[in-house]
């Protein structure tokens, strides 16, 4: 299976981290450098390039290309699929194009959701439940991890106390401002709280830290790339998003060996039980106050949901079971005379 790339980056974009690691990988890839509201340019750039490859399969990924570029590649004659990777709501024009896309993915070949909640809404949308696949993330290659002293010399942390870690978007559905207030509850002065990641919130969530005292206790990293090698840095990763696909960043902590502390949403209770991380109810920084003290307070317990949360992605989230669950769907969108056997239970449909 060859496979090429077209990465859509706006100017100023076109040497990316996500472009030059494909391109460090060799793995072939283009960019199309599309200025803002130029969907018509997009769309021609697009299925001209599909025309010079003729793929097999296009597979697309976010809102963007799913609503201004599907419709025209499926136009032109190519099998389309998707991979949903969660619905963030937000203010009233992200739902706008959030209800476009699930329109969209009606009418592609195929719609992969990353988590069984997710498949659930879709079909809920209106997509057919023969179209619609859960494949759920893959934990990444896992790399060479820092000790605790070097990634926490790395971040400027201290080396000394307890440091709880978040990482993600500063944006509302990701609920950074959930783990403020928790920790704001906890009323523990010698915690540091390392918060990694930019977005739309950062000046919003700036001023709640400060209106909760927490201001000399919240580190502000912004956006770090490979942040993934650094989270050995915590004593606990904090997951409080409001939403979510099946983020990867819970793949990196379990890797990591640092203990999770979790809302149960989307994808997350389809990875990690209660026995691999504390889940609690989203919106609710009481609870998450208590699981973030139990994970410190019980190092032994949170030691042995380590241990058995590492077990479980080697098994059943390993990157070659992805990719061969990825294979295999493409292999269906191909005419009958050009596909493998397809294995029983090689596909989960929602």
């Amino acid at each position: 299976m060859r496979v090429h790339v077209l990465a859509i980056v706006d100017p100023g974009e076109e040497t990316h981290p996500f472009v030059a690691s494909l391109r460090s990988s060799r793995i072939a890839c283009d960019t199309l450098v599309v200025p803002p509201r130029r969907y018509v340019m997009e769309r021609r750039a697009v299925v001209a390039h599909c025309r010079r490859l003729q793929p097999d399969v296009v597979h697309l990924h976010g809102t963007r290309i799913d609503v201004a570029d599907s419709g025209a590649i499926r136009t032109a004659g190519f099998r389309v699929v998707s991979t949903v990777h969660g619905f963030t709501g937000g203010d009233a024009k992200n739902r706008l194009y959030e209800t476009l896309q699930r329109r969209a993915l009606r009418r592609m070949d195929a719609a992969i959701a990353v988590s069984r909640a997710i498949g659930s809404r879709l079909l809920r949308s209106g997509v057919s439940a023969d179209r619609i696949h859960v494949i759920p993330n893959a934990a990444p290659p896992a790399g060479t991890p820092m000790s605790q002293g070097e990634a926490r010399d790395a971040l400027g942390l201290p080396r000394r106390g307890c440091v709880i870690g978040w990482v993600g978007r500063l944006t509302r559905e990701k609920g950074c401002d959930v783990l403020l207030e928790a920790v704001s509850r906890l009323r523990r002065p010698t915690i540091t709280v390392s918060i990694i990641g930019a977005g739309s919130e950062r000046e919003f969530l700036e001023r709640a830290a400060h209106a909760t005292d927490l201001q000399g206790q919240v580190r502000w990293h912004g956006e770090i790339a490979d942040a993934g090698r650094l989270l050995s840095a915590f004593d606990v990763l904090v997951i409080s998003s409001r939403t979510e696909g099946t983020p990867m960043v819970l793949f990196e902590a379990i890797q990591s060996g640092v203990p999770i502390v979790t809302t149960a949403v989307g994808g997350i209770p389809d990875v990690v039980s209660p026995d691999e991380a504390v889940l609690v109810a989203p919106e609710d920084p009481a609870a998450l106050a208590l699981a973030i003290a139990r994970a410190i307070d019980d190092r032994q317990a949170a030691a042995e949901r380590v241990t058995r949360s590492r077990a479980l992605i080697t098994h059943e989230y390993s990157l070659s079971r992805w990719i061969e669950r990825y294979t295999l769907l493409y292999e269906t969108l191909l005419p009958r005379s050009q596909r493998a056997p397809l294995p029983a239970g090689a596909l989960v449909r929602a």
